[in-house]
Formats: C-alpha cells, structure tokens, sequence
C-alpha cells in the first residue's frame, strides 16, 4: 500500500444569513463520501468547513432582524449541528470568516500581493442608491447583461451566460434594495490586478492543467468554460481588451466585513476573505490541536501548508466557479502559498422532474423536515451518491424513484442478503461461520473481493453513482446465489447442515464486502454492520478478511412508505415562511421572488395550454392539499388531474368553471391516482405576507380546447 496522503478538503462556505437547505446537504454529503474514502484508505484528512459572515447582505439582513450582524451570525451558526449531525457528515471542524484567524490571514495576504506589486487603488465611479444613502454592493445592483442581454443579472456576473464584468457594464441598472435608477459617485478603491501577465500565464497554466495520462485536471466542462474568460473583453468605457480583467476587492463604509490596513473606512470585499476562510478553519483546527496526533512530525499549520505532499481540495458548486478557479488560486499563488491541487464542481439540485424548489409550493425539500419525519439520513445519502458524478451535471431528486432505488437496492438487494442468512446461523451454528467454502460459492466470494480496486477507482475519481451501480451488480449476482441455493430449503433437512453452515457463510462474508464497498455512503449501517459482523469496516484493505462470527441479528434499515414522502412535500408551516423571511435579505421581487432567466419564444411555444372547463371536482381522500379535478379540454373525453388548491377552494366552488392548463405535460404517477396536467394559479411566494392561492380564470366567451397564444 502506498504511504498515506495528506489532504486538506473544504466545501464552499454557506453564507450565514439562513438555514442549510438541501443543496447545501448535497454538496456536504458528496464530499463527505469522498473523504470517508480517503481515511477507509488510511490517509489522512482534515476536512473543515465554515460560515461565510461578511457583506452587506447580513449587514442589511442583521438590520432587519433588530440585531447586530455578530449577533445575527452566530444564531446562524447555532442552528448548524442538527445538519451535519443528523445526515452524518464528517467535518473535523467549523468556524466562522469573521474568526480573528481569517482576519490575520485575510490581511497577511493582501499584505503579500501589495508587497508583490498587485495591488492598486483606483478612483472609480461606484453606484450609489440615494433613497439608502450608501454605496451598493455588486449584488444589490441589478439589470440586463452586456453580453447575453439576459435580464435581472446582478452587478457581478451573469448567472446565464457566466460572464464576469463590472456594475457599470450593466444595461438599465437599478438597485435592488429600493428599485431606484442608481447614481454613479466617485470613491477610491482598490484592485487585485489579474490582468498582470504573471497572474494570466500563471492562471491559464493552472486552469489548463494536465495530469500524466494528458487529462485535463479540472472537470473538462469547466477548464473549457474558463477558456473564454481569457478572450477579448468589453471594459467599462466601450474598449477591448484582451485576457482578465483586474478584480475591485475593496467596499465603502458601511460594510460588514475585514477592514483593509492602513485604509480607514474601507474593507475588503467578502469574496476576498470567504475563500480566506477554508485556510483560517484548518489554522483553528490546529490550535485546538486535532490534526498533531495524525501528522507526525508536522507541529504547526504553517507547516503542514508548508510541506511538499500537502493535497488541496475544494468541492463547490457550478454558480461560484470563477472565484475558485480564477481569484483564489491567483490569490494563494501571488502570496507564496500553495495552490489548490483541484477545485471540484456540481451542478444544482431540483426536485421532481426538474422543478425548482419552493417551500410555499410543497416543491422544496427541508432537511430538518426529512429527518424530523423520521427518515433515515443514509436513505439520502445513498440516493444523491447513486445521482452524482465527476461532471458538474444538475441532478434531481425524484419522490417516485427515491423510494424505488432505496427499497429495491438497500433493502430488497443489500440488506436481504443478511437477513436472509444470519437466523440460520444463530439457531443451527451458535452464529460461528466456516471457511471451506462450496465451489460456486468460493468463486463468487472472490469476485465480489476482487471488485475491490475497481470500486476504490470510482469513488476516488467521484464517479459515485457508477459505484453504486457496480455495488448493485454485485448484490445482483449474490441474490442469484441465494436463489439457486435456496437455504430455506436447506434447513429443512438437518442432513444438508453443511452445506446450509456453508452457504451462509459465503452469503455473510459477501455481505460484509458490500459493506465496506458502501460504507462511505452509509457510515452508521457500516457502524452496525461492525457490530454485527464483529469485523472492522472502516479499512478498505480488510475486504479480503473473513467473518468469524455474527451477533443476533437486528434489523439493519427500515422501507421507504408513500405516507412519508406525501408528508415530506406537504406545504411548508407558515412558522418556516415567517422565519424564511426573516432570514432573506430585504429585497422586494414581484410575486416575492426573482423573474426567471429570460426565454425564447421557441421555448414557448412547446408549452401547450388550453382552456379547460371543470367538469367535477372532489377532495382526496388522504390528503389535506389536494383536490381531483375533471376536465373537458375539448378531446371528446375527461382528464384527471390532481392540484394542491384545497387550502383556497371548496370542490362545488370549481364544478363548471372554466380555467387554463398545460395540456402537454407528460403524466404524472401519483399515490392517488395519475394527474394528467397541471392547471394555473397564482401565489405570492411568501404565503405568510400575502396568503392566497388563485386559479386562473379566463374571460367569458373562452370555449374549452381553445389554445393560448
């Protein structure tokens, strides 16, 4: 075995003005799978994460809530454990940007970059929002991209098309904090000058790297996105430019955040010192003195960021790659520290068929709900681990199949081949197992071992729902054993106990390979299984080790059922919208929330809708959202579908009205029957302020089947 690794692993840090939402889990649990792989390997792992505090969005945020930003943080941070507790993820240790350790690094390294002459101030012309009376941030500027034309893009960078640019480059700007046009003010700032050549050869080396086989090191996708940020650029003035241009890193007072030295009154901007953050979270896990006892001879955190064999990584997500792969390598690079070895990107999480979460439409999905339901956390991590892969891909959460691939594979394939071999050892063989195998059975135990290196290849390269196939396969061919040997039938005659005492012994030690194949991905089944098994399942190596003995066993995961799943997706409490508001910054957006990205009428017309007469409607028995509405879409037959409007309208309330529905929406599978479409209404999105569903009506004269143009 090679000598263990050393490795320093981070998540992007989550701005602290509200609660983890299941996007966040999915980021933690991906790399939480990760490095409990890398330690089952015996390496060495300091995992850390941390609250990102800075900014005006917490300073306003703070404001609103009647608190100071300190204050408004740290309840934040409070309610952080129940999370990561409760869905198993591994972090050695969590603190905070506005730590005393990030402000001392966070400086260290403007200091160094000033001293590296990469630093320059600049008077420039700032937006200014008189009706607030302060200068506004990048992101509470908002209006139409000079590049894709995409409208109500943030002063930063366009979430369409990924271009990066200046507040001033907007089109028809306007402030989002109180939607007046913004004026522009001169003030001083000052600027991390990437478009330097020694910033631009270093950072189009590093983002192009390639490893000894010629692959690219970052994911293909994104090493090629970042290729067109080096391309010609349009400046503020109109002019071109080639390659990068420099980065604005200071804000005015009032600001919440890490003053820059020796400028009163300005600070730096919160994207400077997050990222600061992953380095000022690992420095206080060495002051609390958690990684000495695994580093040997490393003392201190200058020295383990120091040594040659230290290996950086960073999961984030697809929406801040230009940061982790443009500023921050140049930052750590062009203050003489190490550069991360490779910056891990996903993509986004939907729900159900692609639809974007939303806790007033029972569209979300909160992650102390799920566990508060009682559902098990490794049901969670086994399904986004069976959906993700090395590629920034988006993945989404299906109700349907979530409780098929739990049942079907943890239950009906995994843990079935304990349960259906431990009784007979406990009652026939005192729960001792032997080792003399029958042919067929010492052929498949082997092969089930020997996937051992192929698996380890798939988790360390993050393809982890190939894993999770491979694992299944295997669980496959087990089941198949099980099923030409049949040990029900075995017991029956005591004259075949050896070859029952063999089969089960085959079928345990097979189950306890699969159990360290998906430990990673269920750390307290694995827990479980220890116990059961008597074996370790935390060392990848010990695969190949047979089973002494088992424990009596105990039920190792429970099914899925529909009614937990109908409760997960019931509308949100009006105390979480309460709190949800509380905790989102002060922005008012129609309807409560933003306009979608812009479409192409091409992408509209696919949308087929038609007027619709309700022809009957009825509660649904089971259900307190739904009603069964029948309708007359002019086909020369009904439709069923099902709408989570109980809570605004009595069934005889709708009988013989008409409405608008998408008529080409694919069926829909549910516990109650199909839905056959979906009708319109209309929400705020914050149903505490303005509570209320509204169901599209048209004007009289409308004749169901007619089409919407």
């Amino acid at each position: 075995m090679s000598a263990p690794r050393q490795l320093f692993v981070t998540t992007a840090l989550p701005y602290a003005n509200g609660k983890f939402h299941v996007g966040h889990i999915m980021e933690y649990i991906q790399a939480d799978i990760w490095v409990r792989f890398q330690r089952m390997q015996g390496h060495h792992v300091n995992f850390v994460g941390a609250d990102d505090t800075h900014g005006a969005p917490i300073m306003i945020a703070a404001e609103k809530a009647g608190q100071t930003p300190q204050a408004f943080v740290s309840e934040i941070a409070a309610g952080r454990k129940p999370y990561l507790d409760g869905f198993h993820i591994s972090f050695d240790n969590w603190h905070s940007t506005d730590a005393p350790e990030n402000h001392e690094l966070a400086r260290q390294i403007y200091r160094n970059l000033k001293a590296n002459d990469l630093i320059e101030t600049r008077t420039i012309e700032q937006f200014f929002d008189p009706a607030k009376n302060m200068f506004l941030p990048d992101r509470y500027i908002k209006g139409e991209c000079p590049k894709c034309h995409a409208k109500d893009q943030y002063g930063d960078n366009c979430e369409v098309c990924g271009s990066v640019y200046a507040p001033t480059d907007l089109i028809k700007p306007y402030s989002a904090l109180s939607g007046v046009t913004p004026e522009l003010k001169h003030s001083e700032h000052f600027f991390f000058k990437l478009s330097d050549p020694r910033c631009v050869e270093f950072l189009e080396a590093w983002t192009q790297r390639v490893d000894t086989n010629g692959k690219l090191v970052l994911q293909a996708e994104v090493a090629n996105k970042i290729k067109e940020w080096f391309s010609v650029r349009t400046n503020a003035d109109g002019s071109t430019s080639e390659g990068l241009g420099d980065w604005d890193i200071s804000r005015d007072a009032p600001y919440f955040g890490i003053e820059i030295p020796d400028a009163p009154g300005k600070y730096f901007y919160v994207w400077l010192d997050a990222p600061v953050g992953y380095l000022a979270s690992l420095k206080n896990w060495f002051e609390k003195g958690g990684p000495k006892a695994q580093h040997g001879d490393i003392r201190s955190f200058e020295e383990y960021m120091a040594a040659a064999d230290t290996e950086q990584y960073h999961f984030i997500g697809k929406d801040i790659v230009t940061f982790h792969t443009l500023f921050w390598p140049a930052m750590l690079k062009f203050s003489g520290r190490k550069t991360p070895d490779n910056v891990f990107v996903h993509g986004f999480l939907t729900v159900n068929n692609g639809e974007k979460m939303s806790k007033s439409r029972g569209t979300g999905l909160d992650p102390l709900k799920y566990l508060s339901l009682g559902m098990n956390p490794e049901w969670l991590r086994y399904y986004l681990a069976a959906k993700l892969s090395a590629r920034n891909e988006d993945i989404d959460f299906n109700a349907d199949d979530f409780m098929a691939r739990v049942n079907s594979d943890l239950i009906g394939k995994y843990v079935n081949i304990a349960s259906r071999a431990a009784g007979f050892l406990t009652k026939r063989f005192g729960g001792q197992l032997i080792h003399t195998f029958d042919p067929q059975g010492a052929v498949m135990l082997h092969d089930i071992r020997a996937a051992a290196d192929g698996i380890a290849a798939l988790y360390e390269t993050r393809e982890f729902g190939k894993a999770t196939r491979e694992i299944m396969l295997l669980a496959d061919k087990v089941n198949a054993y099980v099923d030409q040997n049949k040990p029900w039938d075995l017991a029956k005659d005591t004259a075949n106990n050896e070859a029952l005492h063999q089969v089960c012994s085959v079928l345990i030690n097979t189950f306890a390979a699969l159990t360290r194949y998906l430990a990673p991905m269920l750390p307290a089944l694995a827990q479980a299984v220890e116990q059961f098994t008597g074996s370790n399942m935390r060392e990848w190596n010990l695969v190949h080790h047979d089973v002494q003995a088992i424990q009596p066993y105990q039920h190792l995961m429970q099914r899925v059922t529909p009614e937990q799943l109908e409760s997960l997706f019931e509308l949100a409490d009006q105390s979480e919208s309460s709190q949800a508001a509380i905790n989102s910054v002060a922005i008012e957006l129609p309807g409560g929330e933003a306009i979608a990205p812009t479409i192409g009428i091409d992408d509209f017309a696919k949308i087929d809708l038609r007027i619709a007469k309700i022809v009957n409607c009825e509660v649904v028995e089971g259900s307190t959202k739904l009603l069964r509405l029948t309708l007359d879409v002019g086909e020369g037959k009904t439709r069923n579908v099902f709408s989570g409007i109980a809570s605004a309208y009595k069934p005889e309330e709708l009988i013989g009205q008409l409405t608008v529905m998408v008529a080409n929406l694919a069926p829909r599978k549910m516990k109650f029957g199909v839905s056959e479409g979906m009708v319109l209404a209309a929400s705020h999105a914050d149903e505490k302020a303005q509570p209320g569903i509204h169901i599209l009506t048209p004007w009289p004269g409308a004749q169901p089947g007619m089409r919407i143009h």
